[in-house]
């Protein structure tokens, strides 16, 4: 994977939907690698997003490889093909796995034992820019990091509220050089 912070997101479109509620979001700790399971309500949140997306038409569906990701994407997009994008897993946060979430270090610093912010956006970015290289308008289904890294990319920071379980964003290229992208719930 490209490991260069001159590595920028592709000017293409394309819509990002985070997973349903799982055990760790309810209890309130931190799973980056560590695998969370889809509660009862986070399925019924995939449910919903099936119905949102019912009427987009998109070409590839690619998620994390993590359980979380990959049920929810079964659930929100059924039947569709499905790819495993390694690159698409959450942050590796090291020591603060299975922590409570107000031990999170600013997004910027690197967890004591955890993967580096440099490391975690060249790789989520080197994973999108595969992805919408070979497909007009995909349906990215992965984690509230990697979506930190989208809005990074298209606000220059990082940092704002969590983006909901099961929330599909239509994150739009801009059309021309100079216009900004946009992201709007779907």
């Amino acid at each position: 994977m490209i490991m260069t912070s001159d590595i920028t997101l592709n000017r293409r479109s394309f819509v990002f939907l985070r997973h349903g509620e799982t055990d760790a979001n309810r209890e309130g700790i931190i799973a980056g690698r560590t695998e969370a399971m889809l509660t009862d309500l986070g399925r019924q949140q995939a449910g919903l997003a099936a119905q949102r997306l019912a009427g987009f038409a998109c070409d590839c569906v690619a998620s994390s490889p993590q359980k979380r990701a990959l049920e929810t994407a079964g659930i929100a997009l059924p039947g569709q093909p499905l790819i495993h994008l390694d690159s698409l897993r959450e942050r590796d946060w090291g020591a603060l796995e299975g922590q409570p979430l107000g031990w999170l270090v600013p997004y910027e610093e690197t967890p004591p034992d955890g993967e580096t912010w440099e490391a975690f956006r060249c790789r989520v970015i080197g994973g999108l820019n595969w992805l919408t290289g070979l497909y007009p308008c995909p349906v990215v289904v992965a984690h509230s990091g990697v979506f930190r890294v989208i809005r990074s990319e298209i606000t220059g920071t990082p940092h704002g509220p969590r983006i909901g379980n099961a929330e599909p964003v239509y994150i739009q290229a801009p059309a021309t050089d100079g216009a900004a992208w946009s992201m709007n719930k779907l």
